[in-house]
Parts: structure tokens; C-alpha cells; sequence
């Protein structure tokens, strides 16, 4: 992939930019909105029409052709289904925009049900049938698809009980987890203000205060947050029980084991392998231990939950300058350059063609995600408050951004999805060369050196520590789900022990800390997604060791590994173009290791 490079005039990012949707359309007014979804559902029943009851007699070039006109109505799809989203993401307030995506779930949802039989009735064919059309050459750009229908063939459902399910799911389950986004983007945050006069009252900015220098500061913010969600814990803990024994119905329904089960499945991760990563995270906690030991005895207090992310100073040295959004901007930009002239061009598209949505402002969704289009690109969504962690939180998404658009230029809409595990490693990667970077060219600057030592090794303890935690209090849940319905005490609680276990001796819990499971979105949209991150740091970690190794060689792989994106079993991609094998303990055992040899260096420094 060669772009042409771009000159950005970093005065046009003096602040944090908003996004410009028009790529996907004008606004809710914009007539093509309403022709494209109208287009969608007459060809959906055109198809439905012409081929239900029939995918049988088809031969491989009609299945392939088939495939292609799906993977063109896909495609519509996001695209319609993505400006609603984008705009509601933005503004959780906006009713036109709530309003809108409502009813293009529903219409969606109609579409999906009328061509629901095509991958059902492919699941039907004989054993013998399928290994027939596989070895097509008409179906080779289809093969991993293909492979995953028949894997999900043991739990299908009949056509008329899919279509009910994804009905229900517009009032049923999916419609609990929009609640909790409406209802916590409508909450009013009690206000703190710093010392040095600067009042955050948004969530963005009051988690943002996780790393003032202030002991007090830090509290106060922390304890707005959990304020606000321990207000609502009655009602966030019976939207979790709610979604939870949802999926529990399905499993039985479809005959999956357990909910674990069903989406390790789903993202082609193997149960050993989930296993082993929570074995050997679980068997190291010593580490985080030790590093917020460490952390206490410099800042000459106990750790407290609220003080995991302090800056390593005392309360009277003066903190860090603040980052703004331009010095991020050029920075990250040239921190990528470094690695390869060709991705940070890609990068600059983003900034320069206003993709991104930067703008702290009320009513705006908490966090951060990079949303792909296929055939366009991908959108950025975080809150730049001016500090280090934004940058690091850009980088990351801009991996997400970029490694789709090397998938876009590679896969058709079909293989365009990559399992999970991979769908993490660029963002952790572009990270990593961003750390590379700011270690480099903080020459003398002892305190920015340790502030960054010590973020990448507290981003690295939550990447496998406190995400692998969540995957924890999920399979608590879902296996009280399984056999009957649990309260706010049954979460709050398991939630507390579980980070007492984690915390050890080093680090002192607040008791609003029960309540702070309600922040992570994944637990209510994406169960188990969260030791992914697990997975996916291990993975990454792995891969720029190798890249430090190679250097400029080790590139091209890495850029055929992010070009597959869903097309091939994702344990396979890591072996065949990186080297890395995910099945293999010692790679665990190597992150792990790589951890302690940086509480090494920091404490040889201390």
C-alpha cells in the first residue's frame, strides 16, 4: 500500500477536532439515507425470492456469486446502520439520533431475517457437499467463511426461530444494553476542581484526574464516577442479570455449554488456550503486587484504588506540562513514521480528512473504539483531555484505523472482520512504538522518563491483569446465571474479592470500588471480550520483540498479518507471517517475564 504523503498545518488541531460523517451521508435529511435503506430491503426479498429453498441446487460459481451480492448488502448495511450510531456516540442526548438508529436496527434486523435461510440452508448441505464446494476455485476467497458455518452447524436454530430471536433481540437483550448507554450518558457528574482552578465535570475529564499529582484530587474524582453508579447500581445489576440470562436461554436454545463456550467459539479461540492465558495471569499476581509496592514506598503512602494511575511524584513537585491536541497529533504521527513512512501516511489521512472525534463535551459516550466501514474507513471516538494518556489512547485507536485499512485494500466484506485476539494487536503495537518514541527523544528529561516507564508498565498490569480480573467476574456471572438469577450484592461482592485477590497487601480498596464493575461496557454488549486484551498484549508483546529483533524486516509480515483480518484461522496468521504461537505457553510465560524485567529496571533506578 503507497500514499501519496500529506502536509498537515498542525494549526488547524489547536483543539480537539470533531468528525465529519458526510463520507457515510449529509445528515438524517439526506435523501440518499432513506433510498439506501428502501434499495436494501427490495433487494433482500428479491433475494430471498429468487434463492430460498434452494442454495442447495446451487453450483460453486452461482454460490460465489451469491456470497458477493451478500457481502454487497452487508456492506449497505453498516453503512446506514453506522451514521445513526456515529451521531448517537457522539451526543447520547440526541433524540433525532436515537430516534433514527432505532428504526434502522429495526429495518436492519427485517433484512438480516429475510436472508437469515441462505446460511442456514448452506448448514444443511452434507458433510460431503461442502468438502466438494471448498475445493472450488470459484469459492477459495470464501474458504474460512465457509469453514465457520459448518462449525457453527451443531447450533443452529430453524429459520422461524432465528427470525424470532433477532426480533427479540430489538426489545429483548440488545435493547438492555442500549438502556444502560442512554441512561449513563445521561448522568450529571458532581464537579472537582483542582488546585490549579480547573473544574471537570464530564466523565471524560473526572477520569482523566486518575493522574493528577493530588491525593485528594484523585479521590474526589473517583468517587464522582462510582457516586453516579452506585446510585443506579440497582439497576445496572438487573440489566447485567438480564442480558446474562438472555444468554443462557440461547445457550440452551442452541445447545452451547455455557456462555463461555459460545464465544470462544465465536472468536476462534480455543478453551486451552483461554485457560492457559487465565492460568498464567492468575499465577503471577505477585507482579502487580510488587510494582504498586514499590509505587507506595516512593510516594511514601499506601496505595489506594483511586491512586493506581498517580504520577510518580510527590504532592509538591510540579506535575507534567499538559499535551495538547496538536504536540499529540505530530507526535504519534512522528512516532509511527519511524516504523514505516507509508503507515503514518495512512494515519495523517485521518487527522487531515477529520475522521476523528476528539472533543470532550456533555452527553458524548465514555471511552473510546475505532468504528470500520467496509469499503470507506474507519472512525475515531475518544475524549482528548490534554495529557499522555490521550495520546496513548489515540495511538491505540489509530492502530485499530489503520489495521483496517490495510484489511480494506486485502479482504472482501466477508473475511474483513478479524477474530478478536488479532483485532487487538495494532493498537497495542502502535503503543508500544509510541513509548519507543517518547523514550527516545525525552533526552534528559528524568521525570517524563519514569512517568512513561511507569504508564507503560501500569498499561501493560491492566492489559493483563485487571482485564483478565473482568473475564473472571464473568465467569462468576454466567455461571450463577446458569442456574438462577443474581442481585447487585452477588456482583458488587464478587467484584471486591476478586480485586482484594489482585491487590494483595500493596494496594488499599475504597469501598465505592463495588460498584465500579458498571463502567465496563464489554461485560453488558461483549461477554468475555475483555481477556482478549489479554490474549491480544500477550500477542503484541511477542510481535515487538520480534520487531526489535528484525527491525525493518520483520514490517512486511507484520502488514500481511493485518491485511488478513478474518480470512484464516487466526493461530495460523500469527505462525505463518510473525512467528508467534499462541498455543504456546512460553509465550505467556515470555510476557510475563518481559513485566518483571521492567519492575526490574525501575526499581534499579529507584
Amino acid at each position: 500500500m503507497v500514499t501519496t504523503p500529506a502536509k498537515i498545518n498542525l494549526e488547524q488541531f489547536a483543539n480537539p477536532q470533531e468528525w465529519d460523517l458526510s463520507d457515510l451521508y449529509r445528515g438524517f435529511d439526506d435523501p440518499q439515507l432513506e433510498q439506501d435503506l428502501q434499495a436494501l430491503q427490495q433487494e433482500a426479498a428479491q433475494f430471498r425470492e429468487r434463492d430460498r429453498g434452494k442454495v442447495a441446487l446451487l453450483t460453486a460459481e452461482e454460490l460465489a456469486s451469491r456470497l458477493q451480492q451478500l457481502e454487497q448488502i452487508g456492506q449497505k448495511s453498516g453503512y446506514i446502520y453506522a451514521y445513526p450510531s456515529l451521531v448517537f456516540s457522539a451526543d447520547t442526548r440526541n433524540t433525532q439520533a436515537k430516534q433514527f438508529l432505532d428504526k434502522v436496527m429495526e429495518a436492519l434486523t427485517a433484512i438480516e431475517n429475510q436472508l437469515l435461510f441462505f446460511d442456514l440452508e448452506l448448514q444443511e448441505l452434507e458433510p460431503e457437499k461442502l468438502s466438494q464446494l471448498h475445493k472450488s476455485p470459484a469459492l477459495q476467497p470464501y474458504s474460512h467463511y465457509l469453514h465457520r458455518i459448518a462449525e457453527r452447524r451443531p447450533h443452529k436454530l430453524p429459520e422461524a426461530v432465528e427470525q424470532t430471536r433477532n426480533q427479540d433481540s430489538l426489545t429483548g437483550r440488545q435493547a438492555f444494553i442500549q438502556l444502560r448507554s442512554v441512561h449513563l450518558g445521561e448522568q450529571e457528574y458532581e464537579p472537582v476542581t483542582t488546585p490549579e482552578g480547573k473544574t471537570a465535570s464530564t466523565e471524560a475529564e473526572l477520569m482523566a484526574l486518575a493522574y493528577h499529582p493530588s491525593g485528594e484530587v484523585r479521590y474526589q474524582a473517583y468517587r464522582s464516577v462510582r457516586q453516579v453508579l452506585a446510585n443506579h447500581n440497582s439497576l445496572y445489576s438487573f440489566i447485567l442479570n438480564t442480558v446474562a440470562q438472555d444468554h443462557r436461554i440461547e445457550n440452551q436454545m442452541r445447545g452451547y455449554q455455557s456462555t463461555l463456550h459460545k464465544q470462544l467459539l465465536a472468536d476462534e479461540v480455543s478453551e486451552p488456550v483461554f485457560q492457559a492465558i487465565m492460568a498464567g495471569t492468575g499465577s503471577r499476581f505477585d507482579l502487580f503486587d510488587r510494582y504498586y509496592q514499590l509505587k507506595g514506598e516512593a510516594l511514601g503512602q499506601k496505595i489506594r484504588i483511586c491512586d493506581i494511575y498517580a504520577p510518580w511524584t510527590k504532592a509538591d513537585e510540579p506535575p507534567l506540562p499538559p499535551v495538547e491536541y496538536k504536540t499529540g497529533v505530530q507526535t504519534l504521527l512522528a512516532a509511527l513514521e519511524r516504523f514505516d513512512i507509508n503507515y503514518a501516511r495512512r494515519a495523517e489521512e485521518f487527522f487531515v480528512k477529520n475522521w476523528i472525534d476528539a472533543k470532550v463535551r456533555p452527553g458524548k459516550r465514555g471511552g473510546a473504539f475505532c468504528a470500520y466501514s467496509h469499503g470507506k474507513h474507519s472512525y475515531l471516538l475518544l475524549s482528548y483531555t490534554d495529557d499522555y494518556s490521550s495520546v496513548f489512547t489515540l495511538a491505540h485507536e489509530m492502530g485499530h484505523a489503520l489495521h483496517f485499512a490495510w484489511i480494506d485494500k486485502a479482504q472482501s466484506y466477508f473475511n474483513s472482520n478479524p477474530p478478536l485476539v488479532l483485532a487487538e494487536v495494532a493498537s497495542t503495537f502502535n503503543e508500544l512504538l509510541l513509548l519507543d518514541y517518547l523514550l527516545e527523544t525525552a533526552g534528559d528529561d528524568k521525570q517524563l522518563r519514569k512517568s512513561l516507564l511507569t504508564r507503560q508498565l501500569e498499561d501493560q498490569l491492566n492489559l493483563l491483569f485487571r482485564q483478565s480480573t473482568i473475564s473472571r467476574l464473568e465467569m462468576a456471572i454466567h455461571q450463577q446465571a446458569a442456574s438462577g438469577s443474581f442481585d447487585r450484592n452477588f456482583v458488587n461482592q464478587q467484584w471486591m474479592e476478586l480485586y482484594q485477590k489482585l491487590g494483595g497487601n500493596a494496594i488499599e480498596m475504597l469501598p465505592e470500588h463495588q460498584y465500579d464493575w458498571a463502567r465496563v461496557g464489554h461485560i453488558f454488549f461483549k461477554p468475555f471480550y475483555c481477556y482478549q486484551y489479554t490474549a491480544s498484549n500477550i500477542v503484541s508483546l511477542a510481535c515487538y520483540q520480534q520487531y526489535r529483533q528484525m527491525g525493518k524486516d520483520f514490517i512486511p509480515g507484520y502488514l500481511q498479518l493485518l491485511a488478513a483480518g478474518g480470512s484464516m484461522n487466526q493461530v495460523e496468521a500469527l505462525r505463518q507471517y510473525v512467528g508467534v504461537n499462541l498455543e504456546d505457553e512460553a509465550t505467556i510465560r515470555g510476557a510475563l517475564d518481559y513485566i518483571e524485567s521492567l519492575i526490574d529496571q525501575l526499581q534499579a533506578t529507584l
